[in-house]
């Protein structure tokens, strides 16, 4: 049988069973749901869909003689374990009609649209949260039944189950909807929302404001509230990097602090985006941000009167600056569209413009472009991510083969579309460059680093700075291995990595022995000489290193990273073990050694007296600062 045969039969079998559905009694619906999800999700020929069938199922829920069967249904196939990826797009594409109804004036149609809409919820892929949100967010809005708010606050909180990372990046948009709702005059509507608002910021990933997130969100509710909230955490000590969710539930009380008349809680507001905003990673994270942050704390410094809390606000300003890549005339970045649903349909649609898709897969067109953008806001960037999400949508319409080669250039564009930081190449360009090179860096399947710049000049001291898992000790390993594309070999420029964690296996082996077995230190008498040099007696020469303290041990590593005539030192965590006394010496020798070094290191203090420079991780790039960390933590 051909193909278009197949789709006929399809297509027949379908109306039969819509058919029987829409007449079915209350005892048989149940069973005619079923069989319609049973057929949906699994005897769909290939490069087909049921656009017809959806068309017919959507009229239904229309009707409000049949909108409780076809509801029924909608419950149904959304219920299926294994929801058919040409059914998913369709089914979701009813969302908007699906809320219509749950505000119906008859119970049953009521209960019947919740039912489907939680069904949705659960079903749907998670990566398809930029369709699925926005049209419960947009119904949401639109509305003025509050049992249809009820119900879309409910399918809101399921998806916080299903879709937790990526709920997570679309606080922004949540955030406000939210709040709005629990402002509701109908206190079911308040309460819904509110229990709402307690789950999706669940998602927020920070140790730092976990434990005052209901004091804020009671603050969303009760804006007398605020001065106590941001007196609150005003004390807070923030570690934790800040995401974009962090900042959505904060930064409504901290718009709020900075319009209070209260200098001192102006001046507390501004700390707390002093703080908060060095823990940011990305510009991005704080561009939605910027335009209620921004024009405050320069409104507030303005006008308020205390010195000391308009040099506080100065410095949230300032920091602002830097995390958020704001130009010198001090005009607000846009917010990067890479993710928008609409930019990464436009690259689709260009890519299979010769390909003549049907309408009727204009539907799946969309789901796939949200899909992309969801991608790319979580920064999920590499080949596979995207084959697995991008591939059972596309090959609905396209070939395998084919999809393959769209799916992999479609990655390409839509990559290339994420703002990359401007270089802040502080660094003048006198000097010696012992590194000029373009270089991208993976840890397993997850990549770190993507066609980033690392320039580096001798004698100069960088310190490499970044969140936890940003892979700062991945690239000290890889360059020290030879695994970084245009980092100069050995032979070309000497790169050392600092070992002052000396294993166990060499507990036993004496200060001398341990330096000669490495090779390329020289002689004996050139190593018993450089060990002199570095404050060893000669009794501490020819004892085994377990005898030695932290600091000698660290005083060996370098005394035999110089014996190996080192361009580039590679030390990491330096300064773990070592004595107040010991630091100081450690930071007096990088200081007046010649040797170009890269240190990583939490210990602040110490990057503030060495480095000159500070290369930090920002969105997949290095990106370089002039003088200490104080100026990107």
């Amino acid at each position: 049988m051909s193909a278009a045969s197949e789709s006929v039969q399809s297509e027949e079998v379908l109306s039969e069973l819509f058919n029987k559905l829409t007449v079915s009694t209350p005892e048989d619906v149940d069973a005619a749901a079923a069989n319609i999800s049973s057929f949906l999700n699994g005897s769909i020929i290939e490069h087909d869909v049921p656009y017809e069938f959806f068309q017919k199922l959507e009229a239904s829920i229309k009707d409000k003689k049949s909108a409780v069967n076809a509801l029924e249904a909608v419950a149904h196939i959304a219920s299926e374990a294994d929801l058919s990826p040409s059914v998913e797009p369709y089914i979701v594409s009813l969302i908007g009609t699906i809320c219509g109804k749950a505000g119906d004036k008859s119970p049953e149609i009521r209960a019947a649209s919740s039912k489907a809409l939680d069904a949705i919820a659960k079903a749907v892929t998670p990566v398809a949260i930029k369709d699925v949100l926005k049209r419960l967010v947009d119904c949401l809005s639109a509305t003025s039944k509050w049992q249809e708010k009820i119900a879309i606050l409910s399918a809101i909180s399921i998806l916080v189950d299903t879709s937790k990372a990526q709920l997570a990046l679309r606080m922004t948009e949540l955030i406000p909807i939210l709040s709005e709702a629990m402002w509701d005059t109908k206190v079911e509507v308040k309460n819904a929302a509110t229990e709402t608002m307690a789950k999706a910021t669940s998602t927020i990933q920070n140790k730092d404001i976990e434990p005052f997130i209901p004091k804020l969100i009671t603050s969303i509710a009760n804006p007398n509230e605020v001065p106590e909230t941001v007196h609150i955490l005003g004390a807070t000590t923030f570690v934790s990097e800040v995401t974009t969710a962090a900042l959505s539930i904060m930064v409504p009380l901290l718009s709020r602090g900075l319009a209070e008349r209260d200098t001192a809680i102006k001046r507390k507001a501004a700390v707390i985006i002093d703080n908060m905003c060095k823990l940011v990673d990305d510009p991005q994270v704080v561009a939605p941000f910027m335009a209620k942050l921004f024009p405050a704390l320069k409104a507030n410094f303005a006008t308020i009167a205390d010195p000391e809390a308009r040099s506080v606000t100065d410095r949230a300003l300032n920091t602002l600056r830097r995390v958020g890549a704001i130009p010198e005339d001090d005009s607000i970045p846009e917010v990067s569209t890479a993710g928008d649903v609409k930019v990464n349909y436009d690259i689709l649609e260009f890519l299979i413009k010769e390909k003549n898709i049907p309408q009727r897969f204009e539907v799946v067109k969309s789901y796939i472009a949200a899909i992309a953008g969801d991608l790319i806001d979580e920064r999920k960037i590499d080949p596979e991510s995207w084959a697995s999400a991008v591939s059972p949508f596309l090959t609905i319409f396209l070939h395998e083969k084919e999809s393959k080669e769209i799916i992999e250039e479609f990655r390409k564009r839509s990559v290339d579309n994420i703002p990359q930081p401007p270089i802040f190449e502080d660094e003048d360009d006198e000097g010696e460059d012992l590194c000029n090179c373009e270089f991208s860096l993976a840890y397993g399947a997850k990549i770190l680093l993507n066609k980033t710049q690392l320039r580096l000049k001798r004698a100069r001291r960088y310190g490499l700075c970044g969140p936890n898992g940003a892979g700062k000790s991945t690239l000290m390993r890889a360059i020290a291995n030879g695994q970084v594309e245009g980092f100069p070999t050995q032979d070309e420029c000497r790169t050392v990595y600092v070992e002052h964690d000396i294993d166990g296996t060499h507990a036993e082996t004496s200060v001398v022995e341990f330096v000669l077995q490495d090779g390329g230190v020289g002689t004996e008498a050139d190593v018993r000489a450089k060990l002199l040099e570095f404050s060893f007696s000669e009794e501490m020469i020819n004892m085994p290193i377990q005898s030695l303290s932290g600091g000698w041990k660290m005083k060996l590593a370098l005394a035999r990273a110089v014996l190996k005539n080192a361009d580039i030192l590679l030390l990491d965590e330096p300064t773990n073990h070592l004595d107040t006394v010991n630091v100081a010496w450690l930071v007096n020798y990088l200081k007046t050694c010649g040797i170009t070094s890269i240190i990583v290191s939490h210990d602040s203090g110490f990057l503030d007296n060495v480095v000159q420079y500070i290369i930090h991780y920002e969105g997949f790039k290095l990106r370089k600062y002039k003088d200490s960390q104080n100026q990107v933590s």
